[in-house]
């Protein structure tokens, strides 16, 4: 017996130096402790301790296993042509609640891969010219450095995005913001409102142009130029260690759904772009809310509806502005005024192409908007049946639905059609669907679905811009009612 406890001993010590670089030796305050536990179980021996002892060297080789396969996928190997960096959520420190600085303002790291990840993206991007697929709150953004045109010109080929369609712009912090305006440039007071209830975050701002240092090609020629400071620890710490600030459109081919994970670029771009930096999903999942607040009548008109609500900006200018002061007007383009002008040569992404639409044909249910005169509702039923029955047969198709919606419980009752589900969350909670909304457009795409169907949600908070990217992903719309 007691041979056997020796046995589980030496194997423990096994598994401990295998686990070590050849050049370091096992603490001997860890080889004390096993050893004593080794003794107790050799004192008062019994089937189960041995089987302890057993499930001990088991679990030390599992760890040493595990820790094998991160070096094995650590993006710093294997680097090949066309080099592809994916870097874990945990190396790239997705758990720093902000990007934390030393005095001179650069970042701090947790770990030692995260910088050598930031410095080798960094060196294609000021080196090389290259782009860079890095994570942010919003989405996967497609990184140039913005002032260079060289650079830049790459992001549009790889894309395959029209020149007239203009990039938005991302900074570290406000001392690399004000590298980029015009000098003497004053913020308005709805400016720093924003800037400070909502920066770093989804919101991208208009700024007037420095024509020296922001080249036509970010801005489509036009005298302003969208930027935003980003959220995430990752995409802030590459600006920061870049040094640059980086235009950066979502990573995806034009027109099609913007990706919020990693695994979305890599079937879409893989090939075009060098390195893909993973830094998991991401937390809005829609891209950033675009303000416009250069006009003399001192209004905020949000040309894009996104991540930071109407709702909110208009709460954070309500609380700034005090003592009877005037409040400006917070107005969304197409609801609540026109701008034909600025529809034909947009001064922000999103405004004048198809967009975000999957490689199958999407139709909208809508169940809460009025229909236009003279058309009638027709029952959810009834239309799922019909569809059911004039395309082929057995059709697949893709659901996109609030996850307490009456169209599951229509579906079950609708035999023939392959069912392909995605729930967007509950109805209360618009946050939830707006993360959602892109990841279920491209899940059911690469599930090879016939065509999709999204149900609207209300357009009140997160749900305008949900909504905002439904109407333009969507080919069809129909009018529907539940009976």
């Amino acid at each position: 017996m007691a041979s056997k406890y020796a046995a589980g001993y030496r194997g423990i010590l096994r598994e401990l130096r295998k686990s070590l670089d050849p050049s370091r030796k096992v603490n001997t305050d860890i080889k004390s402790h096993f050893r004593a536990v080794v003794e107790n179980a050799r004192q008062h021996p019994s089937d189960q301790a041995l089987v302890d002892l057993d499930n001990t060297i088991l679990f030390l080789k599992s760890q040493r296993e595990h820790k094998r396969l991160l070096e094995r996928y650590n993006p710093l190997h294997d680097l090949t042509e066309p080099e592809r960096l994916k870097a874990t959520a945990n190396r790239v420190g997705l758990n720093m609640p902000k990007l934390h600085s030393d005095p001179l303002g650069q970042p701090i790291f947790a770990s030692p891969d995260t910088i050598v990840v930031l410095k080798t993206a960094a060196h294609q991007l000021n080196t090389l010219h290259r782009t860079v697929v890095f994570p942010t709150e919003t989405v996967y953004g497609l990184g140039a450095v913005a002032t260079n045109a060289e650079a830049a010109a790459k992001i549009f080929a790889t894309k395959s995005r029209p020149a007239d369609n203009p990039l938005i712009v991302h900074v570290s912090s406000l001392e690399m913001l004000e590298t980029l305006l015009p000098p003497g440039y004053e913020y308005t007071k709805a400016y720093r409102a924003l800037i400070k209830h909502f920066w770093p975050g989804a919101l991208t701002l208009l700024f007037p142009r420095n024509s020296d240092i922001i080249p036509n090609i970010i801005t489509a020629g036009q005298a302003s130029v969208a930027i935003r400071m980003p959220s995430h620890p990752v995409a802030r710490a590459l600006i920061a260690v870049s040094n640059s600030p980086l235009a950066a459109p979502s990573a995806n081919t034009s027109g099609k759904p913007s990706p919020t994970k990693a695994e979305h670029v890599a079937r879409d771009l893989s090939g075009k772009v060098p390195i893909i930096i993973d830094g998991g999903a991401c937390g809005v999942g829609l891209e950033s809310t675009v303000v416009d607040g250069l006009h003399e009548d001192g209004n905020i008109r949000v040309l894009r509806p996104g991540g930071i609500t109407v709702e909110q900006i208009r709460q954070a200018l309500e609380e700034e502005y005090q003592g009877g002061e005037s409040v400006p007007k917070v107005l969304v383009h197409k609801r609540d005024y026109q701008d034909e002008e600025m529809e034909a040569a947009p001064t922000t992404p999103g405004m004048k192409y198809v967009h975000y639409s999957p490689a199958v044909p999407v139709t909208l249910l809508s169940t809460l908007s009025n229909p236009p005169s003279g058309t009638t509702r027709q029952p959810v039923r009834s239309f799922l049946r019909q569809i059911s029955a004039t395309r082929p047969h057995p059709p697949k198709i893709g659901v996109l639905a609030p996850s307490d919606s009456g169209i599951w419980k229509e579906i079950v009752a609708c035999e023939g059609p392959s069912w392909h589900r995605f729930a967007l969350g509950p109805i209360s909670n618009p946050s939830l669907s707006a993360k959602r909304l892109f990841d279920g457009l491209l899940t059911l795409e690469a599930e090879g679905v016939d065509f999709i169907l999204i149900e609207e949600i209300a357009e009140t908070h997160e749900g305008l811009a949900v909504m905002n990217r439904v109407r333009k992903a969507a080919g069809e719309m129909v009018w529907l009612d539940y009976v």
